[in-house]
């Protein structure tokens, strides 16, 4: 299914552009999450949470000042938000520390935060959902995320390192590191929660992006073969165009679902859905401009020199044989 006719955009002619564009993004991300940091889900901070939903929607601050009342010394660490629609009056209780990790008293938490919103005279309500993860799980479910992401790396660059060369697998890891963290910048701009659908995001976005990625490699490869006299920042420019129609394709209908899920996926999903979105978008753009000019500047060959014609090349031999000669 072809979209478009013969493009020739010169892509790489933006790609120090693009290099910056993506350095702002990130540095702005890493100053917002050491400031304010990325919130952290139940799963991975270890905590309670509990959701209620009421009869008449509370205000957030009456809801806070109940809770504080029941958790001396812990009420500022208490966060409390309106979840869901807001048709639907929900309330999410969350406190990050549970004790020990030991038999009930996992759930005392959840029976003293319950407890509290009834004293607090805030109204009927009925408790509609509880998360309880002990402070180790949540150690331990951040670990296996950190190793499961660092194995795909590793499996991504020896894959491409056999299939291609070194210099692509290189452009590839790096990136998907580019999507990470610009997936990761977004989320602290946001605020979004940090939980086990966002890894699962996460990972997708990873294999997404190695896959748009890989594509146009394999098209540069065969553009190499075919055109050896051709400079490589040509090479590279003639594969994004031709895949370009392909790749609109695949993003497009990709960040349509995800724009679904989103707009109709309700809160369980949010994370999920916005960190795909983000995902489609930066892993197009890497693959276009971030991966291409790493295999660039790997290669040394970002500004080669013209190429010798080769009907030139017998010219110049024979007119050195009669130098030679005499």
């Amino acid at each position: 299914m072809h979209i478009l006719k013969t493009t020739s955009i010169d892509f790489l002619r933006w790609r120090w552009h693009a290099m910056a564009l993506s350095w702002l993004v990130i540095l702005a991300g890493a100053g917002v999450i050491l400031t304010r940091g990325i919130p952290l889900g139940i799963e991975f901070q270890g905590g309670t949470a509990v959701i209620a939903q009421f009869d008449k929607a509370p205000s957030i601050e009456a809801v806070r000042a109940a809770l504080n009342q029941h958790f001396p010394g812990g009420g500022q660490n208490v966060m409390v938000q309106a979840y869901g629609d807001a048709a639907q009056r929900q309330v999410m209780v969350r406190v990050p520390q549970v004790g020990e990790e030991s038999g009930a008293s996992l759930g005392n938490t959840a029976k003293v935060a319950e407890g509290a919103l009834r004293k607090g005279n805030l109204g009927n309500f009925t408790v509609v959902g509880t998360e309880i993860v002990g402070p180790s799980v949540g150690k331990e479910l951040t670990q296996k995320g950190i190793y499961a992401f660092l194995a795909s790396l590793v499996g991504i660059l020896a894959y491409i390192a056999f299939r291609f060369q070194l210099s692509f697998a290189v452009g590839a890891v790096i990136a998907t590191l580019h999507d990470i963290f610009v997936a990761l910048a977004f989320l602290a701009f946001f605020q979004y929660d940090l939980t086990l659908n966002v890894i699962a995001a996460i990972l997708t976005v990873t294999g997404y992006s190695t896959n748009d990625t890989i594509v146009i490699f394999d098209r540069v490869r065969e553009n190499m073969r075919s055109s050896r006299r051709q400079p490589l920042a040509a090479v590279i420019n003639t594969a994004l165009n031709q895949t370009l129609g392909r790749t609109i394709i695949t993003a497009g209908t990709t960040l349509l679902s995800s724009a679904a899920l989103l707009a109709f996926g309700g809160e369980v999903l949010s994370g999920f859905s916005f960190t795909m979105a983000v995902g489609v978008i930066t892993g197009t753009y890497s693959s276009l401009y971030v991966a291409a000019t790493v295999v660039m500047l790997w290669q040394g060959r970002a500004e080669p020199a013209a190429a010798v014609p080769v009907e030139t090349a017998p010219a110049r031999r024979g007119k050195a044989a009669r130098k030679a000669n005499a």
